[in-house]
């Protein structure tokens, strides 16, 4: 029994350990949530490749300050999206609106309607980098 119970608090540690030496960029890309990858492809630009993602955010929610190792290129599939861009006023779209982020540029959105929001966004990103960095 007391082998056991060695055996568990050790595992607990260890884990414990593993999580904390994460680097930061990958706990923040697991806090993350609502994203459904498409699609990625390498592209004739060395080092660089195009990844879509559909995001989803419920009604009053946000996804907090965050950027990108590349472009970002926003079309608002349903719902109604307020997009804040480092240095400039907030702005709100709806289905149809397009948007583009620049390379590293600080950014968030909040779903600003009464329903479900949903986006589709094609990045332009370096290759090996985590694709979200949220800002503390």
């Amino acid at each position: 029994m007391k082998t056991n119970k060695n055996k568990l608090a050790t595992a607990i540690i260890i884990t414990a350990l593993a999580v904390l030496t994460l680097p930061s960029s990958v706990l923040a890309q697991q806090t993350v949530t609502g994203r459904t990858e498409l699609q990625r492809h390498g592209l004739s630009v060395p080092g660089r490749e195009m990844v879509q993602i559909r995001v989803d955010i419920e009604k009053g929610k946000a996804y907090p300050e965050h950027k990108h190792p590349g472009e970002e290129i926003i079309y608002v599939l349903e719902g109604l999206l307020e997009y804040q861009v480092a240095g400039q006023q907030p702005v709100t779209l709806k289905a149809g609106d397009v948007l583009f982020i620049p390379y590293g540029t600080v950014h968030s959105v909040k779903n600003v309607g009464t329903t479900k929001a949903s986006e589709l966004a094609t990045y332009i990103v370096e290759k090996d980098k985590p694709l979200v960095t949220l800002i503390k």
